[in-house]
Order: C-alpha cells, then structure tokens, then sequence
C-alpha cells in the first residue's frame, strides 16, 4: 500500500443517551459508573461517530457508518437521547468540504440505526425518509442484512423498515455490496479487508484499512470494552464477542493498528496495549482524528 495514499477524519455524528446497565452488560455499577458517569435517567453518554476516509490515490470518499441521525419522531428521539435536532453528520461532513453527493462508498458493520439511520434525512410530519447519499455504493454483511430483513423477536426493534425499503431499492440499482465471508471486498479493493462477527449481532462486518487502522463497531464500542471481560447487555453471545474480540485485540497489537471507535464519548481512536498480567487496555488515546495519514 503507498505511503500517504489515505487520510482519517473522525466525524461526529448525533450522540445519545442509554442506559448505562444495559451497555455495560454485567459489569457492577460501581465500577462502570467510574467510565461513564449516568445522568439522573441512569443514562451515559455516547457518541455515534462515523470515519471518513479519502483515497487521494483512487479520488474517492469511504464512510465507515453513518451514526444514528435524526429520522426519529419526537417521542422516539427522547427515548433514545437524541438531543440534537440537525443533522450532525451531514454539518460535521460539510465542516470538512464534504457535500452528500461527494461519498463514493457506505460501509455499514450491521444494519442497527444506531449506526445506520444517519443515512436518512431527519424526520419531518407526514414526510418519507429519504437517503442523504443517494449516489453511494454500500457495502454491508450479507448475514447482517439478512438480519434486518428477519429479525429475531430479541432485536426486531433496533431496525428500520423504511431504510430497508431505500436499501432493497439501492440493491436493485447495483449499489449495494453483500459481503459473505472475511477477507476483500470487490468495491474497496485490496487494501481493505473485513472481519466478521457474531458475537453482538450475525454478520457484524469490521472494515480494516490493511495493517494500519479497524472500525471496532460494536465489538469493542469504546475504550472501557477493550478489557475483554466488559460486554454489552444487547450482545448476542457475550462469551463468544470475547473470543472475537481476543483475536482482534491480538491482531491490532501485533500491528501496531490504531482502533477506531464509534461509540466512546471522549475517545475516537487509540491503540493497544498489554499489561504485565495479560490484560488488554488503551494507549495513545486521541479526541479526534483530524486528517490522519496512511
């Protein structure tokens, strides 16, 4: 891979507030609260950040994940502590020079609209969503989409149908790239390749830049779930995310890869360390990426 062939830019997207219980899974209060202070709502913070990468050499912008948005109605958005009423994302991109009609490829790890429902513009009485990149190609795991066209009674709830709807009509148009199994994506080319997940969702899709830097997606939300006891109360598998989530660390150690966080409220990007007993935690941790070079 040429030197300086990509840039990084973190993007903040909308945050939200969740139970903090629930995301941190069966660790004690005690000891989670310490990480993420709760509001009076027992509720902590997050963001729902997205990547974007330029391929200078290729003339070309990447979107790891699209943050949660703002399609939800108004009691909707409450419940789920969406605070702001723009569209984050789609200012934070334009902060960049980054016009909607300029993202080339959508990469998705699964389909929940924590990380999906940035792609719809914001909710309006009486008005369809639509897709605020009409013009991108997305890439998305094959078993994650079959997930969210048949959902499990458990999760049926983090899904959107009107997004599925504009996603089928994508596919149709051959703008959408189902990947079914690790390894290279015909639409991002060799420098990329992807890890697949099982352990909070089927099919949980993690874009790494060869080498250098991997989108964590909910595998490891932030840097409080890098210790690989701490998982999330919405996991699927809780023991099998912490075998994936092993080999991932081990990988990103071995390379010296920066990890990239969606959900961390105060941490985009850090790498990996180990400490004397064997235990994973965060180095080099940075608020934001800010046009890292590749």
């Amino acid at each position: 891979m040429p030197k300086n062939r990509y840039t990084i830019h973190s993007v903040e997207g909308n945050r939200q507030r969740l139970d903090g219980g629930a995301m941190f899974g069966n660790v004690p209060r005690a000891m989670w609260e310490k990480w993420a202070p709760p509001d009076e709502r027992h509720r902590i913070d997050l963001a729902c950040r997205a990547f974007l990468i330029e391929d200078h050499a290729a003339g070309r912008r990447i979107l790891l994940e699209a943050g949660i948005g703002v399609f939800f109605e108004p009691k909707l958005r409450d419940r789920f502590g969406v605070t702001e009423p723009d569209h984050r994302l789609l200012e934070n991109l334009s902060a960049l020079g980054v016009k909607p009609g300029d993202i080339d490829v959508v990469v998705l790890s699964h389909l929940h609209f924590d990380h999906a429902g940035g792609l719809l513009t914001p909710w309006r009485e009486g008005g369809n969503a639509e897709l605020v990149f009409p013009g991108a190609r997305y890439v998305i795991g094959a078993r994650a989409w079959e997930r969210a066209r048949a959902p499990h009674f458990r999760d049926r709830a983090s899904f959107i149908p009107a997004l599925l709807e504009l996603l089928e009509a994508a596919r149709a148009a051959g703008q959408v790239e189902l990947v079914e199994q690790e390894g290279k994506s015909e639409t991002l080319g060799p420098d990329f390749r992807f890890h697949l997940s099982d352990g909070h969702t089927p099919g949980l899709l993690l874009a790494e830049l060869e080498g250098a830097a991997v989108f964590c997606g909910d595998l490891i939300p932030g840097c409080p779930w890098i210790h690989l006891p701490v998982t999330m109360g919405y996991d699927r598998y809780p023991e099998l995310l912490i075998d994936e989530k092993r080999r991932l660390l081990e990988r990103c150690l071995e390379r010296d890869m920066r990890l990239l966080l969606t959900h961390d409220a105060r941490c985009a990007s850090c790498r990996v360390q180990r400490d004397e007993r064997g235990r994973f935690g965060p180095i080099d941790e940075l608020e934001r990426l800010e046009g890292l070079a590749i």
